[in-house]
């Protein structure tokens, strides 16, 4: 993504390729498990497969999620291993998200790839993310901690609060008053919340004392915003061969995101104008849309939203004792986030 408000882009931190390795065979064999035909699709959706089952050398996401969980484990003096069911359930979580998110946008292409439900239909896509959802709950409660409940638990109410989120994304289709306080609370739910767990949820299988798990929980909480932020902006901005979306996806679907919405309540009469093709349902006109919320300010403050969020996710760190290693590659994921550009 080509601009200036953002930092440069930055390798991915070794910490997401760590993470990939050890949750990566843990997840396989929960997948196992499954029926066989939910097992082949979400193997495909995963990047295990292509759609008639042969093995690829794919690695699906950038396991951001699974990093975070095992980092928290080890923020909290506990080595990495005993964040992995954490690890495995909230990527299970966040993968269900993904494969129901599709069908509701009616997405034909994720990660350079059919998704599921353009392969297999809607109804396969929706049981095989229930069966994903239902797993990571099988996961946390299988695992060897004492606080496996209150990891359940925990996750539970991330995903009640995402799926809170979801809802109200779907609402603000059908309303054109939505306000950058409302759409922020969506993120809080939609994305912030399972980040939000995720950074947090290792710490509560080490049994981590309240005011670090707390600290866990409010990085994530304004890392998910700030990747969220990031998202709409490549959602608009981002480069196709990259980010394996389309040119201007979110606008042709006319997505009230972030961007989007600032430029509608800020904008003057760039907003104006945005807001009657936003309003239309002539096809085309994204790259004129594009530069009305850019002329509106909607990008460039999203760019710098992002980098406030990462800095109030930082400084949560700070707060409590958390050992040099863990922290800094936290901070490490957190600046990587709002550098990436797919």
């Amino acid at each position: 993504m080509t601009t200036d408000a953002l930092l440069p882009a930055k390798a991915a931190p070794s910490a997401l390729r760590r993470a990939r390795d050890v949750v990566a065979p843990a997840t396989r064999a929960f997948i196992a498990r499954l029926d066989d035909t939910s097992a082949a699709i979400a193997s495909y959706h995963l990047g295990w497969t292509d759609a008639g089952g042969a093995p690829t050398s794919g690695g699906g996401g950038k396991a951001v999620r699974p990093a975070l969980a095992t980092l928290s484990a080890q923020a909290a003096g506990a080595p990495a291993r005993v964040g992995i069911p954490g690890a495995v359930a909230v990527e299970l979580v966040h993968n269900f998200s993904l494969v129901h998110d599709d069908v509701m946008d009616g997405d034909t292409e994720r990660r350079h790839r059919p998704t599921v439900w353009a392969v297999w239909g809607a109804t396969s896509a929706i049981l095989t993310g229930d069966a994903l959802l239902a797993l990571a709950q099988e996961v946390l409660l299988e695992g060897t901690s004492p606080h496996r409940a209150a990891a359940a638990r925990l996750l539970a109410e991330a995903t009640r609060h995402l799926i809170r989120g979801q809802v109200q994304d779907v609402a603000f289709e059908r309303r054109d008053d939505v306000t950058v306080a409302e759409c922020l609370d969506m993120v809080s739910g939609k994305t912030g919340a399972l980040l939000s767990a995720s950074a947090a949820i290792g710490a509560v299988l080490a049994g981590a004392p309240a005011e670090v798990v707390d600290a866990l929980s409010t990085f994530g909480a304004q890392l998910g915003i700030a990747f969220q932020l990031v998202d709409d902006l490549l959602g608009i901005w981002g480069e196709p061969r990259v980010s394996g979306k389309p040119v201007f996806s979110d606008l042709r679907s006319r997505k009230k995101t972030l961007p989007v919405t600032y430029a509608l309540t800020h904008g003057g009469s760039a907003g104006r104008e945005l807001a009657g093709w936003l309003a239309g349902s002539e096809p085309g006109g994204e790259a004129r849309a594009a530069e009305l919320i850019e002329a509106a300010g909607g990008r460039r403050w999203a760019a710098t939203e992002a980098r406030r969020r990462i800095a109030a996710a930082t400084d949560a760190l700070s707060a409590v004792p958390i050992p040099t290693g863990p922290r800094a590659e936290l901070v490490a994921i957190a600046h990587f986030i709002v550098a990436r550009e797919a």
